[in-house]
């Protein structure tokens, strides 16, 4: 409801007092004893008002206004409705935030509020008892202060606005492991979540066991269906009608044999303690034997294949591993190129990192497929891998090398354009070894 006016009666209240003036001074002939008489009574009722004013906005918590007349009543009523509008305004607030705190404190997920130098604003009972955190008493405590895993404390050392994750055992309970979020907000504020994903972790390490296992099981009868295989190919001169059959049973059995020495090694990366073997791997000299194993993969095919690698310039990890991991890159771009087109390898180094690159003229990726490519037998197009040979396997082996020396892939692909794949190494685990620092072109 729109508040009333109260000027027109105002108004019309001190046109009567002005004229009882001119009255009164003109009855009793004392025009300026009447003004000075109005004046100093009018100061003293603005001054009476006043003070009600000053001590009911300082010193009294009573909703209720002082009482006058006149203009000064409508202010005080004017300002009693504000009053109550900030105070049910502060209500629905605290309100909100009582129900906001109480939904977070049933959430069965750990939430901490965290300022921008991640100490502690706010935790929920979940954060005690999955982080070890106990609010208030933690308060202004920074949280890497309480929670000390070195890789939280790496964690939250890396600037970046982005939200990020990791998983690692919880502080309280070693048996459990959480899924540790960062989220930023506002103004350099954070939100830190923690799951429980145990369960999960556990049903993947059963999977990862039942592949490994079934995969170690199926090796040596796939050997001897290879092995009979190529005899029966030796020996098929007598029956020519058998000679696509024994083609068949052998091409089939060498592409499960591939599958399962890839489903194998995907399996060794994702139970490995995820360390590297400690040894300067020679990356220029690798991608030289890999460019040439490229070219024979190539025959008839006539790609140009080149490299551009910094000589000297040696990665630490695993050199089995990276070697797959590369060998995989190369090879798919071989394949899914056609005939003529051009491969490009890069090694080199800035300011970021170690960085090997491979850019095809191929046919191109659809951008949805993209964020899926290094699923387990994800295919873009189900009939073409298949055609290639492919066992689906390839960029998840990619992605879990890479992840074990700290290195991330990204691509960048346009239908028809072609296709650029880069894998990013850390400065720290690079070294420019004392050889010739020359281009090496291959």
């Amino acid at each position: 409801m729109k508040p009333r006016n109260p000027w027109p009666a105002a108004y019309a209240r001190l046109l009567l007092v002005l004229l009882a003036l001119i009255l009164i001074g003109w009855g009793t002939g004392q025009w300026l004893l009447v003004s000075l008489l109005a004046a100093v009574a009018a100061l003293i009722w603005n001054f009476i008002n006043l003070r009600r004013l000053e001590h009911w906005l300082r010193l009294t918590r009573k909703l209720d206004p002082p009482q006058s007349l006149g203009l000064w009543g409508e202010i005080f009523d004017g300002l009693h409705r504000m009053r109550m509008r900030a105070r049910e305004r502060d209500k629905q607030r605290r309100n909100l935030v009582r129900n906001y705190r109480d939904s977070i404190k049933a959430m069965p997920d750990a939430t901490v509020v965290l300022r921008a130098d991640y100490r502690i604003d706010w935790s929920n009972q979940a954060a005690r008892d999955m982080l070890g955190l106990q609010w208030p008493r933690d308060e202004g405590q920074r949280i890497s202060n309480i929670f000390r895993h070195p890789e939280f404390v790496t964690f939250l050392a890396q600037d970046s606005r982005e939200t990020r994750s990791l998983s690692l055992p919880s502080p309280v309970d070693g048996r459990l492991w959480l899924e540790v979020r960062l989220v930023p907000y506002a103004k350099k504020r954070h939100l830190l979540l923690a799951r429980d994903t145990t369960a999960l972790r556990r049903l993947e390490t059963m999977r990862s066991d039942f592949v490994a296992n079934v995969s170690h099981e199926l090796r040596t009868p796939l050997t001897v269906v290879y092995g009979v295989a190529e005899t029966l190919e030796d020996g098929i001169g007598e029956h020519p009608e058998l000679a696509r059959s024994v083609q068949l049973l052998r091409e089939q059995a060498e592409r499960m044999k591939s599958l399962v020495e890839d489903l194998l090694l995907l399996s060794r990366l994702e139970t490995g303690d995820g360390g590297r073997a400690g040894e300067w791997v020679d990356v220029p000299a690798m991608l030289a034997s890999l460019v040439e194993e490229a070219r024979l993969l190539s025959g008839d095919r006539h790609h140009q294949i080149e490299l551009e690698a910094g000589s000297g310039l040696l990665l630490l990890g695993n050199e089995r591993e990276l070697r797959s991991a590369f060998a995989n890159l190369v090879f798919n771009a071989v394949h899914y190129t056609p005939e003529g087109g051009q491969v490009q390898l890069r090694w080199f180094a800035d300011a970021t990192g170690g960085h090997f690159q491979v850019r095809d003229t191929g046919i191109g990726i659809e951008p949805q497929h993209i964020d899926r490519l290094t699923e387990r037998f994800y295919r873009v197009d189900n009939g073409r891998s298949k055609s290639r040979g492919g066992t689906g396997l390839g960029l998840a082996i990619v992605k879990h090398v890479l992840m074990r020396h700290g290195a991330q892939l990204k691509i960048d692909s346009k239908p028809g354009r072609g296709s650029t794949f880069t894998c990013s190494f850390p400065p720290k685990i690079l070294r420019q070894s004392l050889a010739t620092r020359e281009t090496v072109r291959a």
